[in-house]
């Protein structure tokens, strides 16, 4: 235990968030997701859905400020614009922290492959369908602000 650090943070999701440098990202996704097949570097959050382990992460990751995104949601197949509940979480959660852009969507596929190239995926016990998001890690700055 570490103070300031929620308890569903774990030694392999401290170290990977660590890890990651400016623009790398980060894929948290529910319990139907193909993360063991598609990640170079899982980590399991077993017993934990997805909207506590994005609180978590975001309590400690900087996100991207350079561009117009610095988080994304898969889109509901054959229904690009449909917002579910589980994405209006996300943008609420996200919003806690300061990110108050809409989050960018991305069809399934297109989500998968970024996934698979992301620097690390977090999977969750989530049952919801869609609870998947994607975020890019942005800077600390030498003020010690961070870039969101």
């Amino acid at each position: 235990m570490l103070k300031g650090i929620a308890p569903i943070v774990g030694p392999e999701l401290l170290a990977a968030l660590r890890a990651m440098g400016h623009g790398d990202e980060i894929a948290i996704v529910d319990a139907n997701f193909p993360a063991a097949s598609t990640a170079a570097r899982l980590v399991r959050l077993d017993g934990v859905d997805v909207v506590s382990a994005l609180a978590a992460v975001v309590s400690l990751l900087p996100l991207d400020d350079f561009g117009p995104e610095a988080a994304w949601r898969m889109q509901v197949v054959d229904e690009p614009d449909l917002i579910l509940p589980i994405h209006r979480e996300f943008a609420d959660t996200l919003a806690v922290e300061g990110y108050t852009a809409p989050l960018g969507r991305l069809e399934r596929t297109e989500f998968y492959g970024r996934a698979a190239r992301a620097f690390v995926v977090v999977s969750t016990s989530e049952a919801r369908l869609y609870g998947n998001v994607l975020l890019r890690k942005g800077v600390i700055r030498p003020d010690g602000q961070a870039g969101s």
